[in-house]
């Protein structure tokens, strides 16, 4: 039986937040979040729509900025230090 770590591989939860021109007032920046699974640390599907972006809509790209998370991660095991009896 194959675990969830293994089957999702390197996929992670990834948010960019991206920066980009508005078309009519070019020195307005405004905010935009993007939020996908995605293999780290190459990110294809953000640019892939990266790409999208740039060739089909109007507002240029200032930057973007990527944070990323473990989608599945193996249980964190803590041992107690002392064992207490009560009667």
């Amino acid at each position: 039986m194959r675990t969830s770590a293994a089957i999702l591989g390197d996929y992670r939860l990834t948010t960019a937040e991206i920066l980009y021109h508005l078309p009519d007032f070019p020195t307005v920046l405004q905010s935009f979040i993007w939020q996908q699974p995605d293999l780290s640390p190459d990110y294809p599907m953000l640019r892939r729509f990266l790409a999208y972006w740039e060739r089909h809509l109007d507002g240029k790209l200032h930057s973007v900025r990527i944070a990323s998370k473990h989608l599945v991660r193996p249980a964190e095991i803590r041992y107690a230090s002392c064992q207490l009896r009560l009667h």
